[in-house]
């Protein structure tokens, strides 16, 4: 399969895995750099000692592009952006933040910049910067999210931008996928359905919790604060919200928050942030990285062979349960 975003990032399918923070570590990413698709290592709050090894890890597995996440409000954004060129990674992607400082330094160094974004503007502000490509992430998505939908989102960046466009939040299989395509972009990033595949490290109880959950089990916290996260529902979930619709002092938020994702790392998916999006409800499943990504293309392509009158008499067939 050949897309504007496998020739730029050298990769064999157009599928990105997400920058789950405390979860995408060097064994994820290199399983999914390794099956064809690109591998990304979450550095928010990592120390450089703990990337080195990361970015290590993921080489022993796969001799193919690997990427590593910079979250520009981190106070050591400066520290990794220098690791992302020393360690000789091949792509970055950046969130929460303009990676205007350290694009030039990315560039001479070979490096491929993808920011993510969750506007048409700053979709824009990040192709005149000199981006290669950008990630845009509808509010379906898992972990902090924006305000628009992808089904919105994505046409409006790809009408914003010449450069590949790679769509994320709500996407977890082939039809996600090919309506993706269908509405402009190159490229797709997946961050919730590699939460339950054996490569992935996070806690047997977040995996159950992710594999259980239903439609209607997310929920947005943080909005007071200006930094809404989306997770699944538990106790944690709920308190939060009580107090923010209570109104109490944005410091009591956020000593809520602090170490929330820690504690569910750790297994506490009661009451820690549980970070999934929208989507968990339709995995189903573990299986592998390789799997994920084979049965993902292999399905959108299935489906883009048809014409909107075989869909339609495809979805009238489907099983009703």
């Amino acid at each position: 399969m050949k897309t504007r975003i496998t020739e730029l990032l050298g990769i064999e399918y157009p599928v990105v895995q997400g920058a789950m923070a405390r979860i995408a570590d060097g064994g994820l990413a290199g399983a999914v750099s390794e099956a064809g698709g690109l591998g990304i290592i979450a550095c928010g709050g990592a120390r450089p000692e703990w990337i080195r090894e990361q970015v290590a890890r993921a080489r022993a597995l796969t001799s193919k592009p690997i990427g590593i996440n910079v979250m520009l409000m981190d106070p050591r954004a400066g520290e990794v952006a220098e690791l992302v060129c020393e360690l000789g990674v091949e792509v970055v992607t950046t969130g929460a933040g303009s990676p205007a400082n350290y694009m030039k330094m990315w560039k001479d160094a070979g490096v491929k910049v993808v920011p993510v974004v969750a506007s048409s503007a700053l979709a824009a502000r990040m192709e005149r910067l000199g981006a290669d490509a950008v990630v845009a992430e509808g509010t379906e998505a898992g972990g902090h999210i924006g305000e628009l939908t992808t089904m919105a989102l994505v046409p409006s960046v790809c009408a914003a931008v010449s450069i590949p466009v790679i769509a994320a939040g709500g996407i977890v299989d082939g039809r996600g996928m090919l309506a993706a395509f269908a509405l402009g972009a190159e490229g797709v990033q997946c961050g919730t359905r590699f939460l339950t595949v054996e490569e992935c490290s996070v806690h047997e109880a977040w995996k159950e919790k992710v594999l259980k959950a239903k439609d209607s089990d997310t929920i947005v916290t943080g909005r007071g604060t200006g930094h809404p996260v989306r997770g699944l529902k538990n106790k944690f979930a709920r308190e939060c919200r009580k107090i923010e619709m209570a109104a109490t002092s944005g410091e009591e938020l956020e000593g809520m928050y602090a170490g929330s994702l820690a504690r569910a790392v750790a297994g506490d998916v009661e009451n820690g942030s549980v970070m999934a999006g929208q989507v968990a409800a339709l995995v189903t499943e573990r299986g592998t990285a390789a799997g994920v990504i084979a049965d993902m293309v292999r399905g959108a392509e299935a489906l883009a062979g048809r014409s909107l009158d075989e869909l339609a008499e495809l979805n009238s067939r489907r099983a009703r349960v």
